[in-house]
């Protein structure tokens, strides 16, 4: 009986020595911090906006953002209450933003902007380089008033699909084909970015 005690001491013993110390031993690391999401490049156009605007802004928090209408005498829409475009002040040269019944629906890039999209396409790129990158993503139609090739090129990042999108929460990047194969003007935003006459 003794000898089994003491059998029984000196395993515990020997069990005892090859524990960690409780003192020693490391504590479990920490959950990684979330990675935070990325922020969009100020002067990227996307299809939810460009710096500090955001597509279904409100036309008070437009001009809060970049300024009034920089040429405020000129005619941006014949209803101006349902819908007006116009070059905020501070906002980059080419650059006019369409607001729709107070809300801001489309931001469109035009002649001496150099500004790009988020898939580095702007005002002169070619179409076949559009489509290229785009692929399959891209909706093209004929142009309502040139010949081939001019034409333009749909693609919709939210909602949206080939023929004419009516969903206002629909979300995407139109380019505007010319004669010479080259974007005119590139819209970003909701559905009024198919509008080929503006707010006409």
């Amino acid at each position: 009986m003794i000898r089994r005690l003491m059998l029984t001491t000196a395993v515990l013993a020997l069990a005892a020595c090859g524990a960690p110390d409780p003192e020693t031993t490391p504590a479990p690391a920490p959950d990684p911090a979330p990675t935070p999401a990325p922020t969009p490049a100020a002067n990227v156009l996307t299809a939810q906006g460009f710096g500090p605007l955001r597509i279904g802004m409100t036309r008070a928090e437009v001009e809060a953002a970049l300024g009034p209408d920089a040429n405020p005498d000129a005619v941006g829409g014949p209803d101006p209450e349902a819908c007006d475009t116009f070059h905020p002040v501070r906002a980059p040269e080419g650059l006019t933003v369409m607001v729709e019944q107070g809300v801001l629906t489309s931001i469109w890039l035009q002649n001496g902007s150099t500004l790009k999209t988020d898939r580095g396409f702007g005002v002169g790129d070619t179409a076949t380089a559009i489509k290229a990158a785009y692929g399959p993503l891209a909706y093209v139609s004929p142009h309502k008033y040139a010949a081939a090739p001019a034409e333009y090129i749909t693609t919709w990042s939210v909602g949206g699909a080939a023929g004419y999108v009516q969903d206002p929460s629909a979300r995407g990047i139109a380019y505007h084909i010319g004669t010479d194969g080259r974007a005119e003007h590139v819209a970003a935003g909701g559905p009024s970015i198919q509008y080929v006459e503006g707010c006409a």
